[in-house]
Formats: C-alpha cells, structure tokens, sequence
C-alpha cells in the first residue's frame, strides 16, 4: 500500500514522500509486457554504499498525517513517511522491488498455509527493550482487533481467526480478543497460520501495518501516537502538527538501513509551490513532489539534481456508491454514465499539455512496473471518444441531479488537473463539472473514510508492495480498508480469493487480471494516469536515490 505503502496520496503525482512508487517512465507508455522493474533515469547516479556520513539533519518535505502515528491506523502517505523512516518490518524491498529479509531470519511454509517466522535476535527498539516474537503477535492482534478501529485491519484478513476478532456483519461484536492463527513458539519464533494457502504473503509484509510494537504501546496508544517507539533507522524526536516532524537517529538500530546522516527533518507544506521554491532556495534538501507549474521547467531549473522516475502510483477518481446521484449504484444506468464520464475525458492531451509528460495515460488498474500489467484490459473505458460518451450518457437517459463535483486537496498539485479534466466532460456531454477544494489532505481523507461525500473525489494509489494484487483487493474489495468509494461486487471478491490461493503466480496473475476486467464493465473509479517521481535534491546533499516506490532512500543521504 499502499501505497510498505497501503498509502492513499497527498499529492498529485503523489505528493509527500511516499506520494510516488512504481511507474511507468516519463518519455512514452510501457507495452503490455508482464515484466515490472522500475529502472533509475540519467538524473539519478548510482550511490555510493559505503560514503561516510555525519550528524547532520537533512530536509524534506511532508504533509500532516491523517491518524496517529500507529502502523496499523495509517493509510496515506504523510503518516506513512513518518512510520516506514522509524519501523523496520519483518522484510524490506530492495531499490527494483524485489522482496529482502530485513528483522525476518527466515519465513517458510511448506504448505503456503502454515507459515514460521524467525527474526533476528539483535533488533530493539529506540527505548531499548528487544524486538521479539511476541512484538510482532501483540502488534498484529491489537492492528487488526474491530475495537481499535484501524484503517489497515483488513492487511490482517488472510489470517485464520481475523472474523473472530473483526467480524463482517454491521454492529456485531468482537469473539475473540486475539485471532487463532497467530502463535508465539519462543522469542525468536512465531507461526502463522492462514485460513488458506497463500504463496505470495511474505510479500505483504514488508508493509507499515505489520511492524512490530513495543510493550509500552499498549500502556497508553494515544500517547505512543504522538511520539512512536520504533525499531527503524529512525526515531521520532517531535511531531508539532500542521507544521513539521524531526526524525534522528535511533541508537539501538543495528539493521542495514544505518544513516548516513543524523536525521531527517520533514517540513509540512499547505502547497507544493512553497516546497519547489525553498528547494530553488537551498531551504529544502529533498523534495518528491514538483508543482505542476514547474513541471515543464524543473529539469532544467534543477540540471542534475532532477530527478524524474518511474514509480509505482495509480491516479484515478472515485464516485462514493452510496450517495444519491445519477452515477452511483450497480444499475446499468449508473455504470453507463460512468463510462460516458471516462470516456470523453482526454488523458493523452492532459497528460502532455499539463504535465510534460511526466504522467502516463492509465491503460488498467495497476501500474506498468509490476507483473501482469496489461495495456489492453482497459480497452473502451480509458479510450477517448467523444462520440460514443454521448451515446452512453442519452442511452442511460441524459444527466439529473446537479452539478458533478470532484473534490481533492489544495495542498497537493490538484486544481489543474481537476479543471482540465471537469472541462473535458462538460464539453463533451453538457455536463456542468467543477472541482471542489479541501484546504488540506487530511479534510479531504477525512470525510471520505466517514463516508459523507456527496460528489467525486481524486484518489491517488501508491502500492504497497510491488503486486499487481495490490492494486485491486484493498481498494475494490467488498470491505477492505481502503475501498472508500463503498464498491461491491462479489464475483470480484471471488476472483480475488482465487487468485489468493492460486498454486502458482502464472495462475494467480489470470485471476486478478480477470478481477480487474469486472472493473472494467462496473467502473466505480475512473483511472487518469500512472505518476513519476519528479523532485529533486539541493546542493547541500549527496548520495541521493529514490527508490521503486518513488520514496527517497533517506538512510543513505549525506548532508554536505
């Protein structure tokens, strides 16, 4: 997640750190192929591993975290920048993506159902205590436990025992306090058992949700989100709200990721042009999110500390299926007018003319660097045609209802394109559309997952892992913690399961590519375009890279 990274973004192209992952590149579209590296463009050199670093404090910029900072109550990038520098998980990614161990010795199974995790027995956390089996058992009940209300429980569903302790019916009631699938075998060991095969969960893990936590957490979780007791590379020194977040060097980390620097400073921005500006100034050392009114100038401007990437983010709006407008529900009526909306919106000319090319037309639902994208499956939904928008539109009956509103955050690069996009659908079908702006993400991720929109709203996606499954199940799913449109279709939910369960990933990928076909024929969101990383360094700093996820590899940076 996602958008390590179950991550609704800040930004357009994903604004704030963790705005950006996985995409295509910046000059053209990435055929139907099956294979989904990332690579690093000419603006970004290869670092140097072993730089000596120092104490210095580098700068970045940030947003305002929606939640707490507690792993498994953050879905969206600002928190998750925070969270991802001062957890290390059981695996990490490395700079292509590709799964690594991190705090896991080993995770095996020889039935992709029961699985036993082994950590390292040298991991604390930054008040000293030792990361243990138990760390990661307790943190995972408690993350996925209905009474604790967190965005991330769904992560914990393919656990056997999570409807015990999160059932599925509305007003029911915990059974269990701990699900039956978790079991603490020493302090090193702990088994999980799923409610059914799973190959790929080992890939899950290496998200924020399923960090370990400390004992003093549970002592007071309130208090704990406000200043965090990690494992990571990091620590959190001050969070002072709607302004900025001080990250030092955590003592007791003795994990690959060792910084280079003495910490991070993250600076929290109501827009992006303030941030571009300060990076101009040599007042921000590292910036993942250029304004769209820079995005025809900043390679220039910045030369060689442009960077300018492909990442792992999907960009789209949604429409809530529970609200009262003409576009909302399963009928065909609804779905006609919602694949008239995508249909006369020019992804192409926006794409170009707004922003340089740096964003790529959508052609699915994923992203073209991870496996089983496919450039075909959108087909007529992500095509322009004017013509046949019209036709849909008068065969559902015409428009009623209102103006169409697409609400998003002023504080990340939205109004552009929202403007240019609400323009082409009120030339193509008469349709009057605005934008409608909150002052900050948080507003707008607020009254989303409070499920009070009224209108559309941009959703921004950056994965989670690098799996074309994680485009789809936490955001379509019946249930799933980010599925904030209310969108439910149970043979996509089957699909889904089956692709889960899958004994090899030739026949997992067919299935989800199925799923993704019935998004297609239901649109409940409208796919835009697949985002690059585009930001850039000051002269302050070194040893600069962002990796797959579009994040900046903040361990390695050398304050000059």
């Amino acid at each position: 997640m996602a958008i390590k990274r179950n991550k609704w973004l800040a930004g357009a192209a994903g604004a704030a750190a963790l705005s950006l992952t996985l995409t295509a590149c910046g000059g053209g579209e990435s055929g139907g192929s099956d294979e989904g590296k990332g690579s690093q463009t000419a603006s970004q050199p290869p670092i140097d591993e072993n730089a000596k670093g120092n104490d210095k404090i580098i700068t970045a910029n940030g947003s305002e975290p929606q939640k707490p900072l507690i792993p498994a109550a953050t879905v969206e990038t600002g928190g998750g920048k925070i969270l991802d520098m001062a957890f290390a998980k059981l695996v990490d990614y490395d700079n292509e993506g590709n799964l690594v161990n991190d705090v896991a010795e080993s995770i095996e199974s020889k039935d992709k159902k029961t699985w036993t995790i082994k950590i390292k027995g040298d991991r604390k956390f930054s008040d000293g205590t030792k990361v243990t089996a138990k760390s990661f058992v307790d943190a995972w009940n408690w993350g996925a436990h209905i009474d604790n209300n967190n965005l991330a429980s769904y992560f914990f569903e393919p656990i056997a025992g999570y409807t015990d302790v999160y059932p599925s019916e509305e007003g029911a009631k915990a059974k269990a306090k701990t699900m039956k699938g978790l079991k603490v075998i020493d302090d090193t060991t702990f088994q999980v058992t799923l409610e059914q095969p799973y190959a790929a969960f080992p890939q899950r893990l290496g998200y924020t949700a399923f960090a370990p936590l400390p004992e003093k957490f549970f002592e007071d979780p309130k208090a704990f989100g406000e200043k965090p007791i990690g494992n990571g590379p990091y620590m959190v020194e001050k969070w002072t709200h709607n302004q900025g977040a001080k990250l030092v060097k955590n003592p007791e980390y003795v994990g690959e990721k060792k910084p280079k620097n003495g910490g991070v400073e993250l600076k929290f921005y109501q827009t992006p042009d303030p941030a571009y500006t300060d990076l101009q100034a040599g007042k921000l050392d590292i910036l993942d999110s250029v304004p769209d009114t820079a995005l025809s100038t900043f390679q220039t401007d910045l030369g060689d500390r442009a960077i300018n990437q492909p990442s792992g983010v999907f960009q789209s709006f949604s429409f809530p299926m529970y609200a009262d407008a003409p576009y909302a529900g399963d009928s065909d009526k609804a779905k006609k007018i919602r694949k008239a909306i995508s249909m006369s919106i020019d992804r192409e000319g926006i794409t170009q003319k707004l922003f340089s090319g740096s964003r790529i037309p959508a052609k699915d639902f994923s992203s073209p660097v991870v496996k089983g994208y496919d450039d075909t499956v959108c087909g007529d939904l992500c095509a322009h045609d004017d013509e046949k928008a019209k036709q849909l539109l008068e065969e559902a009956g015409g428009w009623s209802g209102g103006p169409l509103t697409i609400a998003y955050n002023s504080d990340g690069p939205h109004k552009g394109w929202v403007d240019a996009v609400c323009g082409e659908i009120s030339n193509a079908l008469g349709i009057e559309c605005k934008g409608k702006a909150y002052p900050a993400f948080k507003a707008l991720r607020d009254d989303v997952t409070e499920k009070k929109m009224k209108g559309a709203f941009r959703t921004g996606w950056q994965m989670d892992y690098p799996a074309l499954e994680n485009f789809l199940t936490p955001l379509y799913k019946t249930g799933a913690s980010s599925n904030d449109g209310d969108y439910s279709n149970k043979e996509f939910d089957k699909l889904l399961e089956e692709g889960d369960a899958a004994k090899s990933e030739e026949e997992s990928l067919k299935k989800y590519k199925e799923a993704e076909k019935i998004l297609v024929e239901d649109a409940p969101v409208i796919p835009l375009w697949y985002s690059n990383v585009t930001g850039g360094r000051s002269d302050a700093v070194s040893n600069v890279r962002f990796d797959v996820f579009g994040v900046a590899e903040y361990h390695n940076i050398v304050k000059n």
